[in-house]
């Protein structure tokens, strides 16, 4: 359960990251709310998720998936630009991921 709310607190951590760019420096008020609902929900799940997880593999999970959906979002939705150097520092962030649970495993 506790990987569960963990990839979904970093679902969350994508969407206060985009709310926040979104929100215009706070000057809009919907994005401004999004973006505190989505801030303290993704916090709360993984303050939830490292009660039984180790804090790296947890940590690197949460901000993985929130560095990898933003930045996604941000090429195809908010024309931050795409570029094969991008797709590929997503892919390695995703792969460090991987990689820091796999070393984590049985250890």
């Amino acid at each position: 359960m506790a990987w569960i709310v963990l990839m979904l607190s970093g679902v969350l951590e994508a969407g206060w990251a985009i709310s926040l760019k979104l929100s215009h420096g706070f000057t809009r008020l919907v994005p401004t709310v999004s973006f505190l609902v989505m801030a303290v929900l993704s916090f709360a799940g993984l303050a939830y998720a490292m009660r039984v997880l180790p804090a790296g593999p947890a940590y690197a999970v949460w901000t993985g998936i929130g560095v990898a959906l933003t930045a996604i979002i941000g090429m195809v939705w908010l024309g931050d630009g795409f570029s094969v150097l991008r797709t590929v520092s997503i892919v390695l962030i995703i792969a460090g991921v991987i990689g820091l649970n796999l070393a984590g495993v049985g250890h």
